[in-house]
């Protein structure tokens, strides 16, 4: 087996006795070899490779890994047997059972008739006797498959895969023997185990084509596309789309499955939001302080064990001692501080409210760009040095929150990417509780709610009997860094007499919440991107107003 995350080879050497391959350590190790520098040849590949394959394996996606094995083993037998001259063919041959040679047509089957055709064989010569000629013909097409797309094997990975999914079907006693065989080379099930995956949440440029059989391929049948009937789309006439579109977590997380991840859904769809917020994170605000504190050396101390050892002045210490002793003649730097002539910075922390009641999908299943839109503004926050307290709420009793103000990714991510899909009811208490014993010492705070015409349920009573109106100001006024409200609305929110509109005109008016109206979730990332630089950033005041995305 082959491991991507630490480059190795893993070999069976109680396998190899048994199946008395002693005399093939070259080309054994150069077949294993042969993944990490040919196919797949690195994680990302690996991945994208597997996505390919499901592409070509309707309803039977669990056979990606097996499929995807079969097909780099193919790519790297070929090219060792005929390039570097070793003896791919003898290693085949021992493994056969010419005592019970294979008379029906199946994946072990197929596979072995492509490698007698490769390589110029007798037929039967690694044991197959298929006399099916709709058999020998997908073996030509898989031959010729693997010579065409030597050099593109991410392409020609449907298309093996439509050529194989027929035989998948095969009877149970016959699949039961051929997964036996099959066994022996699995060497990249679990390659991708313990890496991190980039670049698979969107598709590429070309996946999104119908994936052709290899009969229909013009590249491996050569057969020119314009002696077909008018009513077909030459291949290099179809429209392929470009980037743009992307998986779902759920397609994301069963290609990561694929590729020997242990991951739960939950793990997945952190991962997924991490990558997906990637391109549009942005430097958040700083505010100013009066001035920045630069160190100042004012002397020596003797520097003493638990100390840092980078912290030693050498110079100074062996001039006061040519025999240095720790803790006696070893000296570092005293410094002090002193005021800077530029201002300082200081990160504005966040404390936000991702809405998670019915209305809302499972980030871990479809795209959820609330749970978007919250990545892009945390991680944001994160990068600059501000802590985050994340709050996921649905119904009375459903609400789960970071620890404080953290700048842990993980535990950030891990909230936001969370799903109830119950009630609506905002946790005041939990606003009332952040924000109760905030003084002036605590660093500025923004708050920011995601959600719909849910969040107006801030304004209830809390359980104590406090009045949702006073607990947000005070929130406000504690915070010191302003409020918005990022919320799912109907275009025409602001000329309706709904209560839920008047409330929101209310807080908007009296307390100074900011409220953005969004009428498609899409648009969320756009006031992700351009959440920081309105309230704090170098261009404050140069975007539209709070009224633009109402209008």
């Amino acid at each position: 087996m082959i491991r991507l995350a630490d480059q190795s080879v893993v070999v069976d050497l109680e396998g190899i006795e048994r199946l008395k391959l002693q005399d093939f350590a070259v080309e054994v190790l150069a077949h294993e070899i042969g993944h990490h520098v040919l196919a797949p040849a690195n994680a990302s590949d690996h991945y994208r490779l597997l996505a390919r394959i499901r592409q070509g394996l309707p309803t039977l996606e669990q056979h990606a890994p097996m499929v995807a094995n079969l097909y780099t083993d193919l790519l790297i037998n070929d090219r060792l047997q005929r390039q570097s001259g070793l003896r791919m063919h003898a290693i085949y041959q021992r493994l056969v059972d010419y005592d019970d040679p294979i008379r029906k047509p199946g994946v072990w089957a197929l596979y072995l008739r492509i490698y007698e055709i490769l390589w110029q064989l007798d037929r039967g010569a690694l044991g197959v006797m298929v006399e099916d000629s709709l058999f020998n013909t997908h073996a030509w097409l898989g031959a010729r498959l693997v010579r065409v797309y030597a050099n593109d094997w991410l392409t020609g990975g449907a298309r093996f895969a439509a050529l194989l999914l027929p035989y998948l079907h095969a009877a149970e006693q016959e699949k039961e023997a051929q997964e036996k065989a099959l066994q022996q080379l699995m060497d990249t099930q679990s390659a991708g185990q313990d890496c991190e995956p980039t670049g698979l949440i969107d598709f590429d440029d070309d996946e999104k084509v119908p994936q052709l059989h290899p009969s229909e391929d013009p590249l491996i049948t050569d057969i020119d596309p314009d002696e077909e009937e008018a009513s077909d789309t030459p291949r290099d006439e179809q429209i392929i789309p470009g980037r743009g579109q992307r998986r779902e977590p759920f397609e994301y997380g069963e290609i990561l499955r694929a590729a020997g991840l242990k991951l739960s859904d939950h793990e997945l769809a952190v991962r997924y939001y991490r990558e997906a917020a990637l391109p549009y994170l942005i430097p958040f605000p700083k505010r100013a302080a009066p001035q920045t504190l630069e160190p100042q050396m004012e002397g020596l101390d003797v520097w003493e064990m638990g100390d840092a050892l980078d912290e030693i002045d050498w110079l100074q210490s062996l001039s006061y001692s040519p025999q240095p002793v720790p803790g006696i003649t070893t000296l570092k730097h005293r410094h002090g501080m002193v005021a800077g002539a530029e201002p300082a910075t200081r990160p504005v922390d966040l404390d936000i409210y991702v809405d998670s009641s019915g209305s809302m999908p499972n980030p871990q299943q479809r795209i959820s760009y609330m749970a978007l839109a919250g990545a892009v503004i945390c991680l944001s926050a994160l990068r600059s040095g501000a802590r985050v307290q994340a709050t996921l709420w649905s119904g009375k009793h459903q609400c789960i929150s970071t620890p404080g103000f953290v700048r842990d990714e993980d535990s950030i991510l891990s909230i936001l990417t969370g799903h109830f899909g119950g009630a609506t009811a905002f946790p005041i208490h939990k606003l009332r509780d952040t924000f109760a014993q905030r003084d002036l010492q605590d660093r500025d705070c923004h708050i920011l709610h995601i959600s719909d015409d849910g969040i107006t349920t801030m304004f209830d009573q809390d359980e104590r009997g406090n009045s949702g109106w006073d607990i947000a100001a005070m929130a406000l006024e504690k915070g010191r860094a302003g409020g918005t409200m990022a919320l799912n609305l109907y275009r025409e929110w602001t000329t309706q007499n709904a209560t839920y509109a008047n409330d929101l005109r209310k807080a908007q008016d009296q307390q100074g919440w900011e409220v953005y109206a969004v009428t498609d979730l899409a648009q969320l990332l756009e006031f992700a991107r351009e959440f920081s630089h309105r309230h704090y950033g170098q261009r404050s005041g140069t975007l539209p107003s709070a009224k633009f995305n109402a209008e």
